[in-house]
Formats: structure tokens, sequence, C-alpha cells
């Protein structure tokens, strides 16, 4: 905490954090590592340019109220790919987080957020929200109005629309067996040592609201892979919407209802197939950290915190039983290569598909312009990042995208909906879990 110099907002969140800004050496290492900066060409919309601009918000020589200090770092992504580029260690993620935290009180959040954060803060009517969503999509209105209405409500219509399940474009394999009747939780495990502590999935807000086919995946997955899953009651959502906004109280109050749920079922390993809620559980540590009755505790629940395909790299995985011949491409989620720094991992749930053509994505590194609610609050500046990122994904000629995280699916499957692609979107896990419904289990 650097708060001697004369600190214009003293006590903030911000001024707590403002040891990180003193890192930064102005290399200009980040820019080109950041989507705002490379679509919208302005110093001020780059890490380093925000960084200044928390700097002399700390200095007084800029108000909280400014509205120009304002804009640029409401454009912020907060996909973090500045930290992976960044020589110094400068902790941007904590310091925007921060900075927003310190913000939000006196600037106010706009309408949509307010509303969508309230939701997902309150358990009933976050689980109401999205049971009515699920009988709207299923309906397929939404996949059927998106390209017909204007864009900034065809969008999100296309969103819902993208997490309908959708059948993997393959002819019929040779030799296939049908796929197991058996619900993933009666499936027996395959002896394998290293895996035999307990699991228990964070099931996620929207991964069982709209995306339960991934869980039903993820599940048969682990248990082919040998792990014991076991099942964690009381789970809310991980609170990663809340913190990247500033409501740094409710993403706290939303850790601590996680923390207890865990504690009660205690397993060896949470494993978790949205990379945003991991690297929000794996930062439940240093959310807490001032917190005297729940430091520790938050730290031991980010030590348990796996992505999925993190646990799975540690088996192998098993490889899949029956061929899967498509051609997919893989978009790393931002959260998943830079927040929590799984890259190998996911490519080798891949490459343990029989048949798979994986062919690499230019620019697989930069965002997809989701992140959170951002596409909804920032619509314009989402769409220029996300058009290049189509454009990348057309030249591959993929029949599936691979992504493992619930928003970045979203974002991607609307993109491609909305500009009339064939290419599907789809967790790797589900790829893989195609694969051992295919065939025959090990004994």
């Amino acid at each position: 905490m650097n708060e001697a110099r004369s600190c214009a907002l003293p006590g903030t969140p911000l001024a707590q954090a403002a040891a990180g800004l003193d890192a930064c050496v102005h290399c200009g290492f980040c820019l080109q590592a950041c989507p705002t900066y490379v679509n919208l060409e302005d110093e001020n919309d780059s890490p380093r340019g925000r960084l200044v601009l928390m700097r002399r918000l700390l200095d007084g020589d800029i108000a909280p109220t400014d509205p120009d200090i304002g804009q640029h770092l409401d454009r912020c992504l907060g996909c973090r790919a500045c930290e992976t580029a960044c020589p110094s260690g400068v902790p941007y993620g904590e310091l925007i987080e921060a900075t927003r935290a310190t913000l939000a009180p006196i600037r106010g959040l706009p309408l949509v957020a307010r509303l969508i954060l309230r939701v997902f803060r309150v358990h009933v009517v976050l689980h109401t929200a999205l049971f009515f969503a699920r009988l709207f999509r299923n309906t397929r209105i939404p996949e059927l109005l998106a390209r017909h209405v204007p864009r900034r409500l065809g969008f999100p219509l296309a969103m819902l629309a993208s997490t309908r399940a959708r059948s993997i474009p393959v002819a019929p394999l040779v030799n296939s067996l049908p796929p197991t009747s058996l619900p993933p939780s009666k499936l027996p495990p395959v002896t394998l040592p290293q895996s035999a502590a307990s699991t228990s999935l964070l099931t996620g807000c929207v991964m069982h609201g709209l995306l339960r086919h991934v869980n039903h995946a993820t599940e048969e997955t682990l248990a082919h892979n040998g792990f014991t899953l076991t099942a964690t009651p009381g789970q809310r959502c991980c609170g990663a919407l809340h913190a990247h906004a500033g409501d740094i109280e409710a993403a706290r109050e939303l850790a601590r209802q996680n923390i207890a749920a865990f504690e009660r079922s205690n397993p060896d390993t949470i494993v978790v197939n949205a990379a945003g809620c991991g690297a929000m559980f794996k930062q439940y540590g240093h959310l807490l950290q001032d917190d005297p009755v729940w430091a520790a505790r938050a730290s031991i629940i980010s030590a348990k915190t796996r992505d999925v395909s993190e646990l799975l790299a540690t088996t192998g995985p098993v490889p899949g039983l029956q061929p899967v011949p498509v051609r997919v491409t893989h978009d790393p989620p931002c959260h998943q290569m830079h927040a929590q720094r799984v890259v190998t991992q996911p490519m080798k749930v891949l490459q343990s598909i029989p048949g798979l053509e994986l062919v690499p994505l230019e620019d697989a590194d930069q965002c997809c312009g989701s992140a959170g609610i951002y596409n909804l609050v920032e619509p314009d500046t989402s769409d220029a990042v996300l058009s290049p990122k189509l454009r990348r994904i057309a030249e591959t000629h993929a029949q599936v995208l691979a992504t493992g995280n619930p928003g970045c699916m979203m974002q991607l499957g609307a993109g491609l909906h909305l500009t009339g692609s064939d290419t599907i979107v789809k967790h790797p896990v589900e790829l893989l879990a195609e694969s051992y419904r295919g065939g025959t289990r090990p004994a």
C-alpha cells in the first residue's frame, strides 16, 4: 500500500492495491496484447494508459466523477492478456477490479448492469430467470428472430439460442456402439491411482441453467477418467460478474456462501468447467485476504480448485475410444489462458480424441469480446473485438469451435449464427465425452 504520497482516495480498494502500480515501467509490451487498444487505437484504452489514469486518480489529478476516465476504464474487458505479456508482473486484473470497486459507489453502475448483477446475486431469482430463459430458448423463437431484429436485440437472442445442445456434424461412425444409457453419476469409474481423490463439480449458474449438457459431459468424462464425484449442495454464483463490475461486497458475500458449501461436502478437488468461474474461485484467497474469519478458509478453497482440462491432464487424459472425425479449432478463454495460465491442458484433451483434426486458430490469444456482461453493457466495443475473431475462425474452415467458458461459448455462438456460419461451438469435454460414448469402457 502506498498512501504516504498524499493519496486523494485514502482507504479505497485502489489505494490498498496501489503498490501494483509501481511495478509498471511503461515499456509498452502490453499494447499489442490488449484487444481494446488493438481495435480502438487509443492509448487511454490500453493497459499502460489505464494504469496512468489510475495513478492520476490516486494523486488527485483527475476527479473520480470525470466521465472520460470512466469511459476508458469501462471499456477494459478484463481479459488480463496484458498480464501474460508484462515482463514486470503488474497485477493488472487486481488493479482494474480495485479501481472499479473504488469508482462504483461514486459513479454508480449502468441500469442493465445493476439489473443483471441483482439477478445473479439472489439465487431464487436467478434460478427462476434461467428456467424461463431455457423454456424460451426451447421454442426456437430466439434462433428464428435473431437475424431479423436490430442487432442490439438480435445479439442477446442469438446468445440464448447458442446454448441449445447441438449434434457434432459428422457422419454415423462405422461399428460405433450406442451411447451408454446410464446417467454420468452411475458410470463405474476407471481404476486410476492418480485420480483416487474425491472431486466435486462447480455446477455454475449459467452452465447449470442453460448449458446443462456440458455439465453432464463433464461428469461423464471425469467418471471415465477415474475421478470419484461428490455433490455439493448450496452452490451459488461464483461472484465473478460482480467483482469485474466493481460490486466487491456482493462478490465477497457470494464467495463466502460457496466456501461454506464446499467445506460441507469437503472434496479433495473442486473441478470447474467454466474458465471465468475457475479464475474467480482461485482468486477467493485474495478477495477475502483482509477478512480474519474467512481468509484462511478462502485460501484452502482456492488451492483445491482446478480447471477440468487441468485435472484431466493429470491422468492423461484417458484416450478416446471411438474416432470423432471432425475438423476442430480451439479458442482458449482469456480467464483460462491469462488468469489461470492453463494453456497446454485443453489441447491435451482435444489431442486425446482419435480421428479429430485439430487446426490452429490465428490470434487465439485475443479476447472474443464476451467478458461476463461486457457484451451487454459495451456492445459496440464488444462487436469491434468479436469481428476479427470471427474472421480468423472462418479462415480455419472448422466444423467445430472448442472453447471452455460459457460466456465465450455464447458470444462466439451468437456471432457465428448471425454471420450465417455453419461452425458450431462445443466445450472440449463434450467432444471427449462423445468419443467415450462410442466405444467400450476400460475395465
